[in-house]
């Protein structure tokens, strides 16, 4: 598996969604964020004084895909996300060796994994004598 990341311009957030739907990405997250590279900052006089405004924000995507969908994914985002100048973002591209739903039973994680393990919740906690 994959997980790509995408860093676009807020503006661009819809046109990525549904390209990632046009290629049959149904879950992903998205998280507002703020950063900077090549396309740095920029000033800005706020009553009277002028401030720098070194992080700019931009939109995260981040979505795990089998490995022979990843090329697929990142050319949506790439294709969606280009405005062809400069701070259109970035794609990052990592491998995961695993991904586990928290929702998950034990034994369904038992099956995923492929070996066998105890799951032994944590016993409860005792009550202080004087609180018994």
């Amino acid at each position: 598996m994959k997980k790509i990341e995408a860093v676009i311009k807020p503006f661009k957030t819809e046109a990525v969604k549904d390209a990632l739907a046009a290629v049959g990405i149904e879950g992903m997250t998205l998280s507002e964020v703020r950063g900077f590279g090549r396309q740095k900052g920029h000033s800005e006089i706020y009553r009277g004084s002028e401030y720098t405004v070194d992080f700019l924000p931009k939109v995260k995507f981040e979505i795990v895909v089998d490995d022979d969908h990843a090329q697929r994914v990142v050319e949506a985002i790439m294709q969606s996300a280009k405005t062809g100048k400069i701070g259109d973002g970035k794609v990052f591209v990592t491998q995961v060796e695993e991904a586990i739903r928290i929702l998950r039973t034990d034994q369904a994680i038992e099956q995923q994994i492929g070996e066998a393990f105890v799951f032994s919740p944590p016993e409860s906690p005792q009550k202080p004598a004087h609180l018994a």
